[in-house]
């Protein structure tokens, strides 16, 4: 048992993949939460301008012609 505890521990047969999964587990976080964070800018940024173009129209006065 000792021996193959040994070995497991020198081999670094799979290192480069657990590598490569670990950085693209991380860039896939990091771009998870990009994603989101333009999201949230872009609702705002969206409801500000309808609120601004909502103030700008003002409907007609039924009775102004009278």
């Amino acid at each position: 048992m000792r021996r193959l505890l040994t070995r497991l521990l020198r081999e670094e047969c799979g290192q480069d993949i657990i590598e490569y999964a670990l950085l693209a587990a991380f860039i896939g976080t990091v771009g998870i939460l990009a994603w989101q964070s333009v999201g949230v800018s872009v609702g705002s940024k969206y409801l500000g301008w309808d609120t601004g173009v909502q103030g700008l129209y003002s409907p007609p006065d039924p009775g102004a012609g009278s």
